[in-house]
C-alpha cells in the first residue's frame, strides 16, 4: 500500500492556503491580534482564549476552499 495518495492530498490542499489566506484576512489579523495581545499578558496563554476569533478564521477558510456550486 502506498502514501502518495495521501501525499497528493495535502499538496493539493497547502496550494489551495495562499488564496483561503488572502481571503480571510480580517478574521486572520483578528486571530493574530488576540494571540498577540494574550501572549504579550503576564498571564501564560491558555486553551480557548482566543476560540472565538480562531473558529471565525477557521469558517472563513472552510468558505474559501469550499468549490463553486454549478
Amino acid at each position: 500500500m502506498s502514501g502518495r495518495g495521501v501525499w497528493l492530498r495535502a499538496r493539493a490542499r497547502l496550494r489551495r492556503f495562499p488564496t483561503a489566506l488572502a481571503a480571510c484576512g480580517d478574521q486572520a489579523a483578528a486571530y493574530g491580534r488576540c494571540v498577540a495581545a494574550a501572549a504579550a499578558g503576564p498571564a501564560e496563554l491558555r486553551r480557548d482564549m482566543c476560540l472565538e476569533e480562531f473558529r471565525a478564521l477557521r469558517e472563513c477558510f472552510a468558505r474559501a476552499v469550499r468549490p463553486c456550486p454549478g
